[in-house]
């Protein structure tokens, strides 16, 4: 165990692969599979909204429903969890989710249906099926904080999250390029899309019953210690005093990234209309987003290594802070960006700078609590944060419909403030403080 403590690389990951327990094996491939599932279709569905005919408000209203879910789900998740065991649990979670996928997949083709004098197009399936899919990611969130924070030293966190976070990016740089490949395939989007969402169903029909009859979770302590509502309390009182102003320019930049985050798609398929032509290829607008993404993912893959090593150079908080600086510049390039493809891959390379930080500012987050509190911390203040900015889309949605331009430059100048203010108040995490 020391050894693992005092050195962490890239190769942890794989080692922990081929050289741990069944289980563990089990849950990695579990979560690569829903991963991909998730980035092939999740971009996507505010282009499907609005061809289905649902307006930049209807969007925008999508987006915050995501975001109460991503807010209230982890809590009952775990509570569920403790009724039911977590191989049943697990299973239960991947099967709705696989579910959800077939439901959107099946919503073009529900006739209108009038309740009470209103009239419900096909898109409102599209929600139904949001609650549906999201089910998978109520497990585990605190706990994979709480796992890293336990195997590495206080001084190599971010190095030890960088290593673990490459896996699951596999799935965000190669579901968009699944995507982009069935949409280049098949004449429309619409078309092209359901082949989409069947594919991902069958990744997840495939990773819940792998799950199932090759997870031993009898050794399992996840989820076995929920408290209720008095415990969220205790842990919002208990949460520490540095964690604060992260938490405030966290939530500013967090809120201007998801007052504009479901349009991406929209602005570079309706807004820009830009497609991709060369290397033998043309790509409609919808296929080259896909390939914006994988772009995006790799440059986010590459430096993330590098970055979090730079993190034990100069601490953690000027790698934060370049990360929130990408997140809060990119929407006002986006939209007034020239309709031209390599402007649009500079513009997603630049973007995927944005995760590069993520694993100083894990490390950031978890650092400053006490050992066995690491998931709980984390908990909370993805709590805090998710619940603040559930309203972000439904209000980007408004001003969207209003004007496009006006929506990511308000955008923009929310997530500035955000980043300003942690330069001011933000405060390093003090095992890193020898090397600013």
């Amino acid at each position: 165990m020391a050894t693992r403590r005092d050195s962490v690389d890239v190769f942890d990951s794989f080692r922990q692969f081929i050289g741990l327990e069944r289980d563990v094996l089990v849950l990695s491939l579990a979560m690569l599979a829903f991963s991909l599932s998730f980035q092939m279709t999740g971009r996507y569905i505010p282009e499907y909204l609005r061809v289905l005919g649902a307006g930049a408000t209807v969007v925008g209203l999508y987006g915050s429903v995501g975001n109460l879910i991503g807010a209230l789900y982890p809590y009952p998740g775990g509570a569920l969890s403790d009724r039911l065991g977590s191989r049943l649990s697990l299973t239960l979670f991947g099967t709705i989710s696989s579910a959800g996928f077939l439901f959107w997949f099946v919503a073009p083709s529900v006739p209108p249906v009038t309740l009470a004098g209103v009239s419900l197009e096909p898109w409102i399936w599209i929600f139904v099926g949001l609650f549906l899919t999201q089910a998978w990611k109520s497990f585990g969130l605190g706990a994979t904080f709480a796992i890293v924070k336990q195997s590495v030293s206080p001084d190599r966190l971010a190095m030890g999250f960088a290593s673990t976070e490459i896996f699951r990016r596999i799935g965000f740089l190669l579901g968009p390029l699944i995507a982009a490949a069935l949409l280049a395939a098949t004449a429309s989007f619409v078309v092209g899309f359901q082949y989409v969402l069947v594919v991902a169903a069958a990744f997840g029909i495939v990773a819940t019953v792998a799950q199932h009859f090759l997870y031993d979770a009898d050794e399992d302590s996840i989820g076995k210690s929920f408290e209720g509502i008095a415990q969220i309390r205790a842990d919002l009182r208990s949460l520490p005093s540095t964690l604060r102003p992260l938490l405030v320019a966290d939530t500013l930049i967090r809120f201007a990234n998801g007052m504009v985050y479901v349009f991406f798609v929209i602005v570079v398929t309706d807004f820009l209309a830009v497609g991709f032509t060369g290397f033998g290829v043309s790509l409609r607008p919808d296929a080259f987003f896909g390939i914006l993404l994988g772009v995006e993912m790799v440059v986010a893959i590459l430096t993330k290594l590098p970055v979090s090593k730079l993190a034990e150079q100069t601490g953690l908080k000027p790698v934060v802070g370049l990360g929130f600086t990408v997140y809060a510049v990119f929407p006002i390039l986006l939209i007034l960006a020239p309709s031209n493809q390599w402007v649009l891959v500079a513009l997603f390379a630049f973007s995927g700078l944005r995760f590069a930080g993520l694993p100083a500012h894990k490390a950031l987050i978890v650092g400053p609590a006490e050992r066995d509190s690491g998931g709980r911390v984390t908990g909370t203040y993805y709590l805090v944060r998710n619940t603040i900015v559930i309203p972000s889309a439904a209000l980007g949605g408004w001003l969207y419909a209003t004007d496009p331009t006006l929506a990511f430059g308000v955008a923009s100048v929310v997530g500035l403030v955000g980043v300003a203010y942690f330069a001011i108040r933000g405060e390093e995490f003090e095992a890193y403080a020898g090397g600013a």
